[in-house]
């Protein structure tokens, strides 16, 4: 079933019992599993291969302590709304009633953050698959979960029927062409639930027919290609894109969930039109009007209601450029040889054109998402609802084993790998080409500008130095140092052919984040 329903692998730190069973079937049916080295890296996995194809992604975890090492991983994929099925193994019904060894309640824990979770008995296993299925399907996506004993998987199965995926609907009337505000400046907002081949068609049509100018947010990067000339910019909530929300008289929020967004009020009296495939959290965007239907068919029928704009092209591609000066430019730029964030960024998408991006959270995040430059959607991923560390690693991995041919590059802080290391033996033991690019600062630098924005004191933030590319040797995975910019394009260039995963420590100075996360946020 999982199978059919289009899981592509199983991720997981195993244990006995079901998780046994559940990878010896797996394997019979042509599911290959993939061994992580924590089970929160594994979620990441799956997730990450879910959000590619748009199809669920799996991952399995032992009993206690396993099902408990999850609960990161299955966080992000309930605030980044993505499809991934969450099977633990648990004590068998005799057993859970006098045993107490590693017994934790598992549904108990992850109710608050999945979408549905159950404990089946071997009697009750294909009702329970079909509402699974059902609903890690339905709208919103998000994580479903199943605890199943070893008596469950290893009883005789009797056959099984899919449920059909489950289909929004929505309706254009006429009435709502009446109630579109008159506009001459429209902007699109292009979120987390637009990333699909025909949404993306459909927004990018509407762009050049009507000359519509279209903000995209981290979830969405690709939707509208950096390059298109109706890309303005990425959409936080925040400084940066101001200069594009200001000139505004109406927002088109396509696919845009508030979970995306900088949690700040948002300030803006604009008319807001949401456009999605589930109906928008009434919280922190104030909706004027909400359609809620298959987004392409909304979008056709509401573009005739809506002239074109008068943006002016050039104009527009200013403001955009602006955006990318401000997060270029820093104050450690003129001090010669220096190697600054922004500038490792454009370097890695120089060297390797069309590559897939996976960004850790953390202050390199910024000059990422702004000056990565995505060509469709998916093509980067980021934890954004979550927006937590040790998340690149892991998903890059998922990524690469969806398209071995395809070059995936990583961007990650010091800190954030150190909490996923043992994955490099995973990228290693499966041959994948990942440039992992480490931005060294042997600090939390997101933290500590944070601490000396406050005047605080900056404690407990700051680590010793780590030799990465010792570390990499030591999991099969070949290590480089790059002090300089000329080191970096040298360590990419002559690493470019390698078949195998690279790690590049980049020693940077954290000074230049306080300006950046400034001209970001204000």
């Amino acid at each position: 079933m999982l199978k059919a329903a289009g899981v592509e692998r199983l991720f997981g730190m195993p244990g006995g019992g079901s998780n046994a069973d559940l990878i010896e079937a797996a394997g019979n049916a042509g599911l290959p599993f993939s061994l992580a080295h924590t089970e929160t890296a594994s979620a990441f996995m799956a997730a990450a291969q879910a959000e590619i194809t748009g199809k669920p992604g799996a991952c399995l975890a032992t009993l206690g302590p396993g099902a408990a090492s999850l609960m990161n991983g299955v966080a992000n994929a309930s605030l980044d709304r993505v499809p991934l099925l969450v099977l633990t193994d648990c004590l068998g019904e005799h057993d859970a009633g006098v045993m107490r060894h590693q017994a934790l309640r598992h549904g108990e824990m992850f109710r608050p953050v999945v979408k549905w979770s159950a404990r089946p008995g071997a009697g009750e296993l294909e009702a329970a698959l079909d509402r699974a299925l059902a609903e890690v399907r339905s709208l919103p996506p998000g994580p479903v979960h199943l605890d199943l004993s070893a008596d469950v998987t290893g009883a005789l199965w009797r056959g099984h029927s899919c449920l059909p995926c489950p289909r929004s609907s929505g309706h254009f009337s006429p009435c709502h062409l009446e109630r579109l505000p008159n506009s001459h400046h429209p902007v699109i907002l292009a979120g987390l639930g637009a990333r699909t081949t025909a949404i993306a068609k459909s927004l990018r049509e509407l762009c050049e027919r009507l000359c519509i100018p279209a903000l995209v947010t981290y979830k969405a990067k690709g939707v509208i290609p950096d390059g298109h000339p109706w890309f303005a910019g990425v959409l936080t909530n925040a400084a940066l894109e101001r200069n594009v929300l200001e000139r505004a008289d109406l927002f088109l929020a396509v696919g845009l969930d508030p979970v995306e967004l900088i949690p700040r009020p948002w300030t803006h009296p604009q008319p807001l039109i949401s456009i999605s495939a589930w109906p928008m959290e009434p919280s922190q965007l104030p909706v004027t009007l909400e359609l809620v239907g298959e987004i392409p068919a909304l979008l056709d029928e509401l573009s005739a209601g809506l002239p074109a704009s008068q943006w002016d092209a050039a104009e527009l591609r200013a403001l955009a450029e602006d955006q990318r000066r401000r997060m270029r430019d820093a104050p450690g730029a003129e001090h010669g040889r220096q190697l600054l964030p922004q500038r490792i960024v454009e370097v890695a998408a120089e060297i390797y054109p069309g590559a897939r991006a996976i960004v850790d959270a953390g202050a390199h995040m910024f000059a990422v998402m702004s000056l990565w430059p995505a060509r469709e959607p998916a093509s980067v991923l980021v934890s954004n609802g979550l927006s937590t560390m040790g998340f690149a690693l892991p998903a890059a991995i998922g990524a690469a084993l969806l398209d071995p041919s395809r070059p995936v590059v990583v961007f990650t802080g010091d800190g954030g790998l150190m909490m996923c290391a043992g994955e490099l033996a995973t990228a290693a033991r499966e041959k994948l080409r990942l440039r992992i690019i480490v931005f060294q600062d042997n600090s939390l630098s997101l933290i500590k500008v944070k601490q000396e924005q406050r005047g605080y004191r900056t404690g407990g933030v700051t680590f010793g130095d780590i030799n990465w590319p010792c570390v990499a040797s030591g999991f099969g995975v070949e290590g480089r140092l790059a002090a300089d910019e000329d080191q970096l394009r040298s360590c990419l260039e002559e690493t470019a052919g390698h078949p195998g995963p690279v790690l590049i420590a980049a020693r940077i100075s954290g000074e230049t984040y306080g300006h950046t996360i400034r001209a970001l946020r204000g």
